[in-house]
C-alpha cells in the first residue's frame, strides 16, 4: 500500500483518550482538534530540573538525495520500537511545509510502517500552527507600510527595510516584486518579495520561545527596517506591533500531540527546512517531552552539517539542551547518488558508486564524533532495491573507520524492524552521560563563527564575501555580538554548490547576503544563491494529490 492507504487504514486511539493514559496530564489541559489532534496547554506544562528530564536522542542524516532519505521515518521507528521494548518514549518531529507537500520531495509524516497520523492532516493544515505564523509575520508587513504611508513618524527608510512578507507555498513568481503601485491611495512604491513561511523571522521565534511573556519580548525585538537620518534600527516594537502578534499565536505556540501508527505519543509542532532556517522542532515541545518520557527521539535536518549544526549550535545553546547520541541515517540510493550516479538510475547495483560516495557519510559521521564529541550510530535505512551486496559492502566500510551500523527495517516493520537499532542506542546511552561541544564560542567575531562552521563542518579552505556583505557582517557583528549564526545553505552538499557531491574539501564558501533574527537571537548568513522562496519541479506532487466524492485525499505522499 502506499503511505497514505497505511496511514488511513490505521487503528488509532482518541487522541484525548491517548495522552491521558500515557501522559498522565489532566483532561482541562488538553485542547482537541478533532478526534486524532489535541493541543497541550502550555501553561500546564511543569518543567523539571534537568538533573530529572529524559535522555535527549537526536536523528539527523548524510547529505540527502532530491527525495530524502527517510529521516523522520528512522525517527519514527525508533520511537516505536523503543516503546515496544518497554521504554518510555516520546518523539519530536517538525510540522510539514506545504511548499515541499506539493513540490518535489512531499510529506513529512513518516513513511511505510513508520508515520505520525492522521497523515493527511498533518501534511495539510494540521491544526492551524503554519496559518498563524503566516497571518503574525504578514500583519508586521501591513504595519510597516501602513506607517510609512500615514506620515512615517519614526521616519522609515522604505529601502532599508528587511523584513519581508510569507507564503507558504513553493511560488518563485513573487521572490523580488514592486509593492505598492496604483497611487497614492495604495501606499508607498518600494521593492519586497516574499519568502516561504518557514524561513520567517516568526518561525524561528516559535521554535525558541519558552512562553507567551518570551514570545512576546522576541517578537518586539525583531528588525523590520532602519532609519534614514540616524540609521537607527526600527523594531517592532517600535511599531507596537508585538501584542497583535502574540495574540495570533496564542494558540499555535501550545505542542501539538498525535500518535503513530503504533499508537505512541509524538508531539509535532515547529518549522523545518534547516537549509534555510535553524530546522528545528520547538524547545517547547522538547522540553515537555523530556519532562513525561524517559527517552525523547528528536530530529533535525537535512543533512547533518545543517541540522545537527543548527540543533547544537543554536537551539542546545538556547535551551541549555544535552543529546546524549546521535543517530545517523544513511541510504545505499544516497551513497550511490554522492558516488555521481543520476537520481534515475540509483535503483540499480553500483558497488564502486558506494565506495565512491562514502566520503559523505564519513565525513558526516566525524563531524559528529570529532567535533561534537558525540557518540554516533549509523542507521542504514532500508530499501527495497537494496542488494545485499551493497549492504554489506556499506557496513564494511563503516566499520572500517570504527563506526557502529545497524541495517534497520522499519519502513517495512514498524518499530519491530528498529529494535535492533534502539537496543544499540540504549546500550550506548547507558554508558553515558556524554557532554557534547559546540563549535564556536559565541564570544569570537561574526567573521570567526562563520569561518568555524566552514572549516570544521563543511570542510571549505576559507570564507569569501563581497566587500560589501563583509562590512554589513562586521557591523551586524559589532551590534549582536554574542549571537550565535544560522547559515542558509543548499542541503544536496557540503559546499554552497548543489552540484559538488560527496564532500568537497577546499572549497570556498560564497557568501552572498546577511540579515539579523534579534528576536529569534541568531544571524542569518546566505551562502552561494540560496533562496529563502524555493520555486516548484517542472513535475510538481501536487498534480498527483486530489480528494475523491467520499472526501478522502489520495496521492499524498
Amino acid at each position: 500500500m502506499s503511505d497514505i492507504e497505511i496511514a488511513q487504514s490505521a487503528n488509532k486511539i482518541p487522541i484525548l483518550e491517548l495522552a491521558i493514559k500515557r501522559l498522565h496530564v489532566k483532561e482541562e489541559h488538553l485542547i482537541p482538534y478533532g478526534k486524532f489532534k489535541a493541543k497541550l496547554s502550555l501553561t500546564s506544562i511543569q518543567r523539571k530540573p534537568k538533573s530529572q528530564q529524559g535522555r535527549l536522542i537526536l536523528v539527523s542524516a548524510m547529505s540527502p538525495t532530491p527525495a530524502g532519505e527517510g529521516k523522520t521515518t528512522t525517527t519514527v521507528g525508533l520511537g516505536d520500537a523503543l516503546n515496544r521494548l518497554g521504554h518510555n518514549t516520546i518523539i519530536c518531529l517538525r510540522e510539514p511545509s506545504l511548499g515541499p507537500c506539493f513540490g518535489i520531495k512531499g510529506g513529512a509524516a513518516g513513511g511505510g510502517y513508520s508515520q505520525v497520523v492522521p497523515m493527511e492532516d498533518i501534511n495539510l493544515h494540521f491544526t492551524g500552527d503554519f496559518h498563524a505564523i503566516t497571518s503574525a509575520n504578514n500583519l508586521l508587513s501591513a504595519l510597516i507600510d501602513n506607517h510609512i504611508n500615514h506620515d512615517n513618524a519614526l521616519d522609515i527608510d522604505p529601502r532599508s527595510i528587511t523584513f519581508k512578507r510569507v507564503l507558504d507555498m513553493n511560488d518563485r513568481a513573487v521572490r523580488d516584486i514592486v509593492l505598492g503601485l496604483g497611487g497614492a491611495a495604495n501606499g508607498y512604491p518600494r521593492e519586497g518579495g516574499f519568502d516561504i513561511t518557514v524561513a520567517s523571522e516568526i518561525m524561528a521565534i516559535f521554535c525558541l520561545a519558552t512562553s507567551i511573556k518570551d514570545l512576546k519580548i522576541r517578537l518586539g525585538k525583531i528588525v523590520v527596517a532602519y532609519s534614514r537620518k540616524e540609521n537607527k534600527a526600527i523594531t517592532a516594537s517600535d511599531l507596537n506591533a508585538q501584542g497583535a502578534m502574540a495574540a495570533l499565536l496564542k494558540d499555535a505556540i501550545n505542542p501539538n500531540i498525535v500518535q503513530t501508527l503504533e499508537n505512541n505519543i509524538a508531539f509535532v509542532h515547529g518549522g523545518p527546512f534547516a537549509n534555510i532556517a535553524h530546522g528545528c522542532n520547538t524547545v517547547t515541545a522538547t522540553e515537555t517531552a523530556l519532562g513525561l518520557a524517559d527517552y525523547v527521539v528528536t530530529e533535525a535536518g537535512f543533512g547533518a552539517d545543517l541540522g545537527a549544526e543548527k540543533f547544537i549550535d543554536i537551539k542546545c545553546r538556547a535551551a541549555d539542551l544535552k543529546p546524549q547520541v546521535v543517530v545517523l541515517v544513511a541510504t545505499i540510493r544516497a551513497l550511490k547518488f554522492h558516488g555521481a550516479v543520476d537520481k534515475e538510475h540509483l535503483g540499480k547495483e553500483d558497488l564502486e558508486a558506494i565506495n565512491r560516495g562514502f566520503v559523505n557519510l564519513k565525513q558526516h559521521y566525524e563531524n559528529i564524533t570529532n567535533e561534537y564529541g558525540l557518540p554516533c550510530i549509523i542507521c542504514i535505512n532500508h530499501f527495497s532495491e537494496d542488494t545485499d551486496a551493497e549492504v554489506a559492502l556499506l557496513e564494511e566500510l563503516i566499520q572500517a573507520i570504527g563506526g557502529t551500523s545497524v541495517l534497520s527495517k522499519h519502513w517495512e516493520l514498524g518499530g519491530e524492524g528498529a529494535e535492533k537499532l534502539a537496543e544499540t542506542v540504549k546500550d550506548i546511552l547507558d554508558k553515558g552521560p556524554y557532554q557534547h561541544s559546540y563549535i564556536y564560542h559565541t564570544n569570537l567575531p561574526l567573521w570567526e563563527k562563520i569561518n568555524a562552521i566552514a572549516t570544521k563542518i563543511y570542510g571549505a579552505s576559507e570564507v569569501k564575501a563581497p566587500v560589501k556583505i563583509r562590512k554589513k557582517l562586521d557591523e551586524l557583528g559589532e551590534q549582536f555580538p554574542d549571537f550565535p549564526v544560522c547559515i542558509a545553505k543548499t542541503q544536496m552538499s557540503f559546499s554552497s554548490n548543489p552540484e559538488a557531491r560527496g564532500a568537497p574539501k577546499n572549497h570556498v564558501l560564497e557568501i552572498s547576503d546577511a540579515k539579523v533574527s534579534a528576536g529569534a537571537g541568531f544571524i542569518v548568513v546566505i551562502a552561494g544563491n540560496m533562496m529563502t522562496m524555493p520555486g516548484l519541479p517542472k513535475v510538481p506532487a501536487a498534480e498527483k494529490i486530489d480528494i475523491d466524492d467520499e472526501g478522502n485525499i489520495v496521492g499524498l505522499f
